[in-house]
């Protein structure tokens, strides 16, 4: 791997003079949960802001740094902004995993109701720079969009490099962001003081690839008897970090940073991620990579000669299945969340904003647009000439795809749908997260049953998992670790096992006969297709780690296929139940993989690459 950067620079960037500056106070205010379960959250909110409006006189400024919300729900957001905007002095904010993971709208809604994801402003000589960090939609780890890496640079290209900075994330930078390095290896390039983020919600002082770091509280009483948030004093030679509980006292200072040239550290980088897998298995290999400027947040679609996928900025590319080089790309309002699908002239693509294009396979031009109410997430799926799909506002949708005229549709979910419909028989199988797995009447979007795994959590919804149906016999796994049977017809449970704690990834083999699922750490599992309980789990051993991205796992002659949340595919023979090759793409989550001949897979990831790669 080549060294982004040199001892001797980042010496010299951290003996950079400081810049005089007039001392002065800002606050740190972080993981306010608006909408948590607790009923509190609003009001610690509340006593915070009137707290920091009657020091207005000696606070410059407030920085939000993420986690505004519990679901980043349209309706919490809102509630969260009114209450922000009753601050009398100004405010910057970004969004954190809470806002982005299960939101209704993909973030969307975050920068439609306060004007962006990103923030980057000079207050007493310093650059102040904060931006998002995912996971956005499916369970990943936490993840600097690629469209912010690039806005950095922007930034960057503007500023001479002796400018102090403070950077904000939710996260802190360190490998619960599996892109942290991309930030650091610039911030090490500039004059950086200190980072600051909030994620684990308590106070905390620690080095990031050797950047002095500072996590802060969150504004929830949780523990103390107060609402809280962070006060930072920002003086010539250092800067000193105090918690304020609203209401109350500041304490005295828990953390301070020295801002003279002999108190910065020698950085100690942290692991960069290693390809040396790939030198373990050269049977495999990627005839191209093609990279958006921005994360890709679904699977590729194929057809024909023609790669399909959407970026989070609303770029659409059409690729060549040959050489990965772009035929066509087309730009929408919106990001675009799931992948797209085909008949045989047209291409479909929702996006965050509630649209679904109908568009030419061969140019890109528009052919229609339909409108829901709210953000379609979950990739439509096209049968006999219909489109279903469901969307945030609750309804189950059916299209006409040649004219993009409604068919159908139903009231249905009380929770985002980031899934695609599954048919069989005349219905359609669909989760939510609102703790349902559907079973409707393709025809007219009755109901057929609901199934619900007992819980009233809907993060343990059956939403991401892509239903199997085998010998009249529905398999699901969800975030409650258990893998379920339910009959088809009736919709009730026929098992459940959560002997092998698995999650959210699953797959049938070639042969019909086995159900593959992924566990959380190390293994794939193998069971019995029959309706019985299976008597036996086998357990193939791949050494991939902790895992929780709900990637499929895809048959593909002897070989299931599926990816991990550090961009590796794994392909386990379905014969001897046995790891037979691994490929690392980059460190981002791998998405369900799409493959198109008996030894060719399209792939993409979180980050944005899209590869092809033969075995």
């Amino acid at each position: 791997m080549k060294k982004i950067l040199t001892l001797v620079a980042i010496i010299a960037f951290y003996n950079a003079s400081f810049t005089q500056t007039t001392a002065f106070r800002f606050v740190l205010l972080t993981d306010t949960h608006i909408g948590s379960p607790n009923g509190s959250a609003e009001e610690d909110l509340r006593r915070t802001v009137r707290d920091i409006n009657n020091q207005r006189n000696e606070i410059a400024f407030v920085i939000v740094s993420g986690d505004i919300t519990e679901l980043g729900k349209k309706s919490e957001l809102l509630l969260a902004k009114m209450l922000l905007d009753s601050l009398q002095i100004p405010y910057y904010i970004i969004p954190g995993n809470h806002d982005t993971g299960w939101s209704e709208s993909g973030g969307q809604d975050f920068i439609d109701i306060f004007g962006s994801d990103k923030f980057v402003f000079e207050f007493g000589g310093i650059q102040f720079m904060g931006c998002a960090s995912g996971p956005y939609v499916r369970m990943s780890d936490g993840h600097i969009p690629r469209d912010a890496i690039v806005w950095m640079d922007s930034i960057f290209q503007k500023t001479t490099a002796d400018k102090p900075l403070i950077f904000i994330n939710h996260y802190p930078l360190d490998p619960s962001l599996d892109n942290w390095y991309e930030a650091t290896n610039r911030l090490l390039n500039r004059n950086t003081w200190l980072t600051l983020c909030g994620h684990g919600h308590a106070n905390k002082q620690f080095q990031a690839d050797g950047i002095p770091s500072i996590m802060g509280r969150s504004n929830l009483r949780a523990k103390t008897n107060s609402a809280g948030y962070t006060i930072i004093d920002v003086a010539q030679n250092q800067i000193s970090i105090s918690e304020r509980q609203s209401m109350t006292e500041i304490t005295k200072p828990w953390a301070k940073v020295g801002l003279k040239n002999e108190s910065r550290p020698t950085p100690n980088l942290l692991p960069r991620p290693s390809y040396e897998l790939n030198n373990q298995f050269k049977q495999v290999r990627a005839s191209w990579t093609f990279a958006s400027d921005a994360n890709i947040i679904a699977s590729p679609h194929i057809s024909g000669k023609q790669v399909f996928v959407g970026n989070m900025v609303g770029e659409i590319f059409a690729l060549s299945a040959k050489t990965g080089k772009p035929i066509w790309t087309k730009r929408i309002p919106a990001g675009i969340f799931s992948s797209a699908v085909s008949n045989e002239s047209l291409v479909f693509v929702p996006c965050a904003t509630g649209e679904l294009y109908a568009l030419d396979k061969k140019k890109g031009k528009t052919q229609w647009i339909f409108q829901a109410e709210q953000s379609i997430l979950g990739t439509p799926l096209v049968h006999n000439n219909i489109i279903y799909f469901g969307a945030s506002d609750g309804y189950m949708y059916a299209l006409e795809a040649a004219s993009g005229k409604l068919e159908w549709k139903t009231k249905l979910f009380s929770g985002p749908v980031v899934s695609a419909p599954v048919y069989h028989n005349g219905f359609l199988l669909i989760g939510a997260w609102d703790t349902k797995l559907y079973c409707l009447d393709a025809r007219t979007g009755s109901q057929k049953w609901s199934w619900n795994n007992g819980s009233a959590v809907a993060n343990f919804s059956p939403a991401s998992c892509t239903p199997i149906v085998l010998n009249n016999t529905v398999f699901i796994v969800a975030p409650d670790r258990y893998a379920t049977a339910i009959d088809f017809t009736s919709g009730t449970t026929l098992w459940r096992t959560n002997k092998a704690t698995v999650r959210e990834s699953i797959g049938v083999s070639t042969d019909k006969q086995w159900i593959y699922a992924k566990t959380m750490n190390d293994v794939i599992v193998k069971f019995s297709a029959a309706r019985s309980t299976p008597d036996s789990i086998y357990r193939i051993d791949c050494k991939y780690g902790y895992d929780h991205v709900p990637s499929m796992l895809i048959a593909a002659n002897d070989l299931m296929l599926t990816g991990t949340k550090n961009g590796v595919i794994y392909a386990v023979s379905q014969n001897d139940n046995t790891m037979k090759w691994a490929y690392k793409i980059d460190n981002s989550m791998v998405h369900t993989v799409q493959v198109s001949n008996k030894k060719t897979l399209f792939a993409s990831t979180m980050d944005g690459k899209v590869v092809r790669l033969n075995w």
